[in-house]
């Protein structure tokens, strides 16, 4: 009876110890799985089912196995991701189903600011929209963080913090860089874009050039006035679509590009733009009455202080952006005020001074943040760089 009673707890001991090391392995080789981290190209070439953290770069919405979409995010349902920042082809970008629980932090309508961001994702690897894709995700994390699905995303950086805050991402392939390699690394990264119509150009300014203290209103670029972003119109006192690259410079209209282009578009006195015409940009003349601070002549216009460097760096982004590689003129900077309608605009040399006389604001960075996150997926440089505008022209 004693000797039983005794046997029993060390068969219960023996039995439990041999389970133990039976069951150690798996869970070794199972954390040791999940522990791999895979590039984008690795999870698409590797769509098994298998459970695996992937990193990438958010690039967008996806709402087709071929579209994914950079601006005017529509839900928080999935995102895509690629190993750079600046990657445009979908068959390079792995679709990630973002569930329930996460989506208040990484579905890309409550949080546009993601885009560009570095992230990682750990779940099955198996199709998404007939893509290749992630499901069913465990954990997700940003900036080397792994939040609970309750928790908010670390905030994105400041986009235009010293150093540039998108230098990592965004603008990977340009930092170091100067002259034509700069000049030519800077297109191939603002050129992918999302293209409005002229129509959605209305709703993109009531949006872009909001009044910080009215948010009922718009600012007027060349006035200062503030307006209400229903006045819009071709009355005398109305605002219309002013384009600062004067659109008859290079004969590009109103169409879809850069005719379209909400970087060079701002909300302006619908007068005040007649006044301004398509004359190029320089100083002198005489005070235009109904825009104080903005002065005119036969062939040129300077526009009020506060806003010279915003014109700068808005006719440096066309420069940059219009190389005449996509069916649209060879758009250039130069030191004439007749271009008529040769895809030039000047005067270059004045238009460097105003670009550091007159340094980014609260308000331009804004612009710019909101242009990338809502309308065009795009950013001008020169608003997080000015510097770039010297290393370029000289």
């Amino acid at each position: 009876m004693r000797s039983s009673a005794r046997s029993g707890p060390r068969r219960l001991a023996t039995a439990f110890a041999l389970a133990v090391a039976l069951v150690a392995p798996v869970a070794v080789t199972a954390a040791a799985s999940a522990a791999t981290t895979l590039t984008v190209t690795q999870a698409l070439a590797a769509q098994d089912g298998r459970t695996a953290a992937v990193t990438g770069y958010v690039i967008g919405q996806p709402t087709s196995s071929t579209t994914v979409l950079r601006s005017g995010f529509t839900s928080d349902t999935a995102i895509a991701i690629a190993d750079t920042a600046a990657e445009t082809g979908p068959s390079r970008m792995l679709y990630v189903q973002v569930t329930a629980a996460y989506r208040s932090t990484f579905g890309l309508l409550t949080n546009p600011g993601l885009r560009g961001q570095r992230i990682t994702a750990t779940g099955a690897l198996t199709a998404y929209f007939s893509h290749g894709g992630l499901k069913n995700p465990t954990a997700m994390t940003l900036g080397g963080t792994a939040p609970s699905p309750s928790q908010s995303p670390t905030p994105g950086p400041t986009p235009t913090a010293p150093g540039g805050g998108y230098d990592s991402t965004y603008y990977a392939n340009a930092v170091g860089k100067s002259g034509t390699a700069l000049r030519s690394s800077l297109h191939s990264i603002i050129k992918v874009q999302t293209k409005l119509s002229y129509d959605q150009v209305w709703e993109a300014l009531r949006d872009t050039d909001q009044d910080p203290a009215n948010s009922s209103n718009v600012i007027l670029l060349y006035t200062g006035r503030s307006q209400s972003k229903t006045s819009n119109g071709g009355g005398v006192n109305d605002w219309n679509r002013e384009h600062v690259w004067a659109k008859s410079h290079g004969d590009f209209g109103t169409s879809t590009g850069p005719g379209t282009d909400v970087h060079h578009l701002r909300p302006t006195d619908a007068s005040v733009n007649s006044t301004r015409g398509s004359k190029d940009f320089d100083n002198g003349g005489s005070p235009v009455g109904e825009a104080p601070g903005c002065y005119t002549d036969a062939d040129s216009w300077e526009p009020r202080n506060a806003v010279k460097g915003d014109v700068a760096r808005m006719i440096m982004y066309m420069a940059i952006r219009y190389e005449g590689t996509d069916g649209w003129p060879d758009l250039e900077l130069n030191q004439s005020v007749n271009n008529g309608t040769a895809p030039y605009h000047g005067r270059m040399s004045v238009l460097l001074q105003w670009n550091q006389a007159d340094p980014p604001d609260a308000f331009e960075k804004r612009r710019n943040q909101r242009i990338y996150e809502r309308w065009q997926g795009n950013r001008n440089p020169f608003v997080d760089h000015p510097e770039w505008a010297t290393a370029i022209w000289g």
